[in-house]
């Protein structure tokens, strides 16, 4: 019995080393993750990636972990919140709850859309950090036809998410170029054609999803700035007492032979 336990248990450390080597496999072979703006200072843009992130995100993604009157951390009054970002309940100390049913959300996607609140945490890998993955993910989307939605993603292939910010963007589709590998031919990502425009430039979409970015990477830890602030000023303490424990330990054993 014993033995039998043990080779389940190495059976099941291989397969996981397996996947974790596949996962990683994977990753490596995506498209390079595009570095985010770094907005969790900046109050407008987190105010205006909240009200992206309200208009566009929780019509179908919650946000379960955060409350309403939290966004006064970011500028706003109540009564602003009242005003523009109250769709799916009239209580602004609600949790940011989906508008969409979950049954309709399952037959419509095949599954429950995830929660959003820990997103830009969560999706951190080896390129870069969850807000990284983000903002190449939101930017990344193409018309195709052959999807059931009709848009593919670069950063997610066969995304089963439609492209909820096209009127945005625009449409768009990939221009690859052709290089060889290992003696075989290989198509790599080189630049965007635009097929229809949006509502706004590429560089406006860009700083949008930078807000937007900025706002789901502020809500998966509202405090993270005031933690990195006072992390700084421990640290400062921390130095200036090793420093007064040194000079204490050398008067003290200074006489001592």
């Amino acid at each position: 019995m014993m033995m039998k336990t043990l080779k389940k248990l190495a059976l099941g450390c291989v397969a996981v080393l397996a996947l974790a080597g596949n996962c990683a496999f994977a990753a490596s072979e995506g498209i390079a993750w595009d570095k985010a703006p770094n907005k969790t200072n900046d109050l407008g843009a987190l105010q205006n990636g909240a009200k992206l992130f309200v208009n566009y995100c929780l019509n179908c993604h919650s946000a379960a972990f955060m409350r309403y009157n939290r966004l006064t951390d970011i500028g706003l009054t109540e009564q602003q919140i009242k005003d523009n970002l109250l769709f799916a309940t009239d209580k602004v100390g609600e949790t940011m709850k989906a508008a969409i049913d979950p049954k309709q959300a399952k037959d419509w996607f095949g599954g429950n859309p995830p929660d959003l609140t820990l997103m830009a945490r969560s999706r951190a890998g080896a390129g870069g950090s969850g807000a990284d993955y983000l903002y190449t993910y939101l930017r990344t989307y193409y018309r195709d036809e052959t999807k059931a939605t009709g848009w593919n993603n670069l950063a997610f292939p066969n995304v089963g998410m439609p492209h909820v910010l096209w009127e945005l963007q625009g449409a768009r589709e990939p221009v690859y170029d052709t290089i060889e590998e290992h003696g075989q031919k290989v198509a790599v990502f080189k630049s965007w054609k635009q097929i229809s425009p949006g509502t706004m430039t590429p560089l406006q979409y860009d700083q949008a999803m930078g807000d937007l970015v900025g706002y789901m990477q502020w809500m998966a830890e509202p405090a993270q700035n005031t933690r990195v602030r006072v992390g700084v000023w421990v640290l400062m303490f921390l130095l200036i007492l090793t420093f007064v424990a040194w000079r204490l330990n050398a008067a003290f054993w200074k006489d001592v032979k």
